[in-house]
Parts: structure tokens; C-alpha cells; sequence
């Protein structure tokens, strides 16, 4: 009997140890943090250089003729088409936000307009009427500070968007205005009127492409749309004048390029902690 109850005993802890055996798992390793990797944003200072071309539009001139009660409009007016060269330094604040300050310089835009009128003195030679044919020039400098949205890199290239307000200088050349058609003279003369020049508000709306070049160095491709308030254009001679310009508009197609300063550096990489030592 004792030897029967001790074989059942042997038989159960054997099966106990076994079971116990099956139970058993090793306590998992601790979990250690995935790497983290941190870039810093673009950002940095550059300078930006730009030649354009430059479709001109003159919203009026009006002028006093005859007296300073009577304010007329010219019949006709057309400034045309000019070039543009600039320059400017700005800063990238983020991969999305960019500022910049720009000088601009508008080359020489003709002018060519027309008035109408009365040729006469009313007593011995009557009153009839008459034009005149008027010619001008114009350049101006352009100081705007601006701000611009990348809307995100694809591949090599950035869209963006921007607008920008800043001042204008204005400068007229003399205006010419020449009569042909006066019954009572034996052929064509003209008046001279002193230009004026003056500083404007202005405000221009841009839109366009970055391409990157090398890591410092990038194309810029745009357009921007630039309105200058109206000013003193020219001033009084013969009965005639002061007259002021309206303003203009212009719509620019601008090619340039714009040099990052630290462009080229490598993002800062984080290396994980190294693993605890364990003694065994």
C-alpha cells in the first residue's frame, strides 16, 4: 500500500513539473525607442536678383486747359512696354514663409497721346477747332517689400504666391505737344511743358516657380502684377496745364535667380542613447 501511494505521488509531481514546464515564459526584453530623426526647416537669408519684361498700361491724363477751371481729359493715351532689372536680399523663415525687400528699376517708357481744342483769338481770326499731338517719356524706381507662400516642393520645383506694398519714383520727361492742323499758322508748332516727378504708392500681386539649381543656388520664374497710383505728370505753359497721370498698370514677366547663404548644409541628425549594459 505505501509503495502504491508513493508511485502516485512521483507520478503526480512529474506531471505537475511538466505542466509547469509548459507554463513557463521568458519575461520579455524592455522595448527600447525607435530612433528619432529631427531636420531642421529651410531657413536663412538670401539675395535675389531679376530681369523682366514690363506691358504697360496708363490709366488717363487729365489736365487744366485754358484755365484752372476747366479739367479736361486727354482723348488718347498709350505708354508702351519697357524693361526691368532688380535686386533684393530677404530671409526664408520657414519651408512655407519667405520676405524679401526689392529694388526695381523700370527703363524708359514712351508716351504718345492727343487733346482737342480751339485755335483762334475769337476776334479777328475765330475760333475753330483744333488737336494737338503730345509725346512724353517716363522711368521709374520701385522700392517694395514683400512676402510669398512656397505651396510645397514637387521634385525640383516650388509654386508660390506672394504680394508686396511699397513706393514708386516716378519721373517724367518734358512733354511736347504739337498742332498741325491750325488754319491761322503756316505749318506745325508746339509747346513744351516741364516734367514732373514724384514718389506713389504701389502694390503688386506675384505668382510663380522656384527651381532648385544647386542646394544654394535657385531659379526664379514669375509673373507680378504692379499698380502705381497717379501724380504730377507735367506742368503749366502757354494756357495750358498742370496735367497729372492717372496711374498705371503693369503685367510683368520676370525671370531671376536667388542665392540661399547656408543652403547647402546638412540637416542635424538625433542618434539614439546607446544600449544599457547588462551584466549576466
Amino acid at each position: 500500500m505505501k509503495i502504491r501511494l508513493l508511485g502516485a505521488a512521483a507520478l503526480l509531481l512529474t506531471v505537475g513539473a511538466a505542466h509547469s514546464a509548459d507554463l513557463y515564459e521568458p519575461e520579455p526584453l524592455p522595448l527600447m525607442d525607435a530612433p528619432e530623426i529631427t531636420v531642421q526647416e529651410a531657413s536663412g537669408w538670401y539675395l535675389r536678383g531679376d530681369v523682366g519684361y514690363s506691358f504697360n498700361k496708363i490709366r488717363g491724363v487729365e489736365y487744366y486747359q485754358g484755365s484752372n477751371a476747366l479739367l479736361s481729359d486727354f482723348d488718347s493715351v498709350s505708354l508702351k512696354d519697357s524693361f526691368l532689372i532688380g535686386g533684393g536680399v530677404g530671409y526664408q523663415i520657414n519651408s512655407y514663409l519667405r520676405t524679401d525687400v526689392t529694388f526695381d528699376y523700370l527703363t524708359s517708357a514712351d508716351f504718345r497721346g492727343s487733346t482737342s481744342g480751339v485755335c483762334g483769338d475769337g476776334v479777328g481770326n475765330p475760333f475753330v477747332a483744333c488737336s494737338s499731338s503730345d509725346k512724353s517719356y517716363m522711368h521709374a524706381y520701385s522700392l517694395m517689400a514683400n512676402a510669398y507662400v512656397d505651396l510645397g516642393t514637387y521634385g525640383y520645383v516650388t509654386p508660390y504666391l506672394g504680394a508686396g506694398i511699397g513706393g514708386t519714383y516716378v519721373k517724367w520727361g518734358k512733354l511736347r505737344n504739337t498742332i498741325c492742323d491750325d488754319p491761322y499758322s503756316g505749318g506745325c508748332y508746339g509747346t513744351e511743358h516741364g516734367g514732373k516727378k514724384s514718389w506713389r504708392f504701389t502694390y503688386a500681386l506675384m505668382a510663380g516657380a522656384t527651381i532648385d539649381i544647386t542646394c544654394a543656388l535657385k531659379a526664379d520664374v514669375g509673373y507680378r502684377f504692379r499698380h502705381i497710383t497717379g501724380g504730377d505728370m507735367f506742368g503749366y505753359a502757354d494756357n495750358g496745364g498742370p496735367g497729372r497721370d492717372k496711374g498705371f498698370y503693369s503685367h510683368e514677366a520676370r525671370v531671376g535667380a536667388r542665392y540661399v547663404f547656408g543652403g547647402c548644409e546638412t540637416p542635424v541628425a538625433y542618434e539614439p542613447a546607446p544600449e544599457p549594459i547588462v551584466y549576466k
